[in-house]
């Protein structure tokens, strides 16, 4: 049993060397992008709701 963990982290420690590990300014750069787009995504959202809303209570 020991012997098979001691393999398992041998083979993670071997995948781990050879992750692609993205730079400061990608990490900066790819944050900037998910943070933007997920507020777009809020407004939108806010703005659809918003307008169904208003056009139930108008139908009710």
């Amino acid at each position: 049993m020991i012997r098979r963990i001691q393999r398992f982290l041998k083979g993670v420690e071997y995948e781990m060397r050879q992750v692609s590990w993205p730079t400061l300014g990608e990490l900066r750069g790819s944050t900037a992008v998910v943070l933007v787009l997920s507020i777009l995504l809020v407004i939108f959202l806010f703005v659809v709701d918003f307008s169904l809303a208003r056009v139930v209570s108008f139908i009710l």
